[in-house]
């Protein structure tokens, strides 16, 4: 991790709260946001790697972040977190609302209505929650940023074979976004989504391919490769540069944006 004295303090005096902080792009964003002097809530149910995560921030930035076990998908232990987060810190500034899950990947008629509705439940719950639960928090303040974690999957890409409950809770994050977009404007409360394409994360521990799979599968096969830009999938630091930018001032009038990251593998 640099060193917090070569980077601009953007969010001096700003507190975050990061959803899936405890690895991957959640925790990608959350250490970048510290190094540029924000105070970062971590939100994960994986506790030990959340815990992990503020250790390694705090190594470096005494004090700027706590760690919260969460599981974004429960009402109660999301309000309870957010009114404990915001009460350490002294308020709410940035929201990044980036768990998630792959879930069970299956065919249309092969996948239970159990496992339909857990990947809607921690993704599209998930984010409706983190959203409903800061609001009062950033409108008390005047103004905040909201970035949501969608995918290309549902919105640019539909080869995610398996993954129609996925894809589903990916597009519907975007419209979520965009109707929370103009909500808010009048409240100078911005709210945009990032579309990561492949990133090289944990997500795929997440993922529970069924054995009928391969029923459904069309083959397609990229022998360059299938992220043109790149010799292979991004980084979560990739998108960590664009939450960054997204959070703060600089981005001043843009909200209701859906932002492709996927080194042009949508195109293809």
């Amino acid at each position: 991790m640099p060193n917090n004295q070569t980077n601009r303090q953007r969010f001096q005096g700003k507190t975050a709260i990061v959803t899936g902080a405890g690895s991957g792009i959640g925790k990608a964003a959350a250490i970048r946001l510290a190094q540029e002097g924000a105070k970062v809530a971590l939100f994960d149910l994986q506790n030990d790697r959340t815990r992990s995560t503020e250790h390694e921030i705090n190594n470096i930035f005494r004090g700027v972040s706590r760690s919260f076990d969460v599981d974004v998908s429960d009402p109660e232990r999301m309000e309870k977190a957010v009114q404990e987060a915001a009460s350490y810190f002294g308020g709410i500034d940035i929201v990044f609302a980036n768990a998630g899950i792959n879930g069970v990947l299956a065919p249309i008629e092969e996948m239970s209505f159990e496992d339909w509705e857990r990947t809607l439940r921690i993704n599209l719950n998930g984010t409706f929650l983190t959203v409903r639960y800061t609001l009062p928090y950033l409108k008390e303040k005047g103004e905040g940023s909201i970035i949501i974690t969608s995918s290309i999957n549902g919105s640019d890409r539909f080869a995610g074979f398996g993954m129609s409950a996925y894809s589903t809770t990916k597009a519907g994050q975007v419209g979520f976004a965009k109707m929370a977009a103009l909500e808010l404007a009048k409240f100078k409360i911005r709210v945009n989504v990032i579309c990561p394409g492949a990133i090289a994360t944990n997500i795929d521990q997440t993922s529970e391919p069924s054995d009928e799979l391969k029923e459904i599968v069309i083959p397609v096969e990229y022998p360059e490769g299938s992220q043109p830009l790149a010799d292979g999938p991004g980084q979560p630091e990739d998108v960590a540069d664009l939450v960054a930018f997204l959070a703060s001032s600089e981005s001043k009038h843009i909200t209701g944006a859906r932002i492709v990251i996927d080194g042009a593998e949508s195109l293809l």
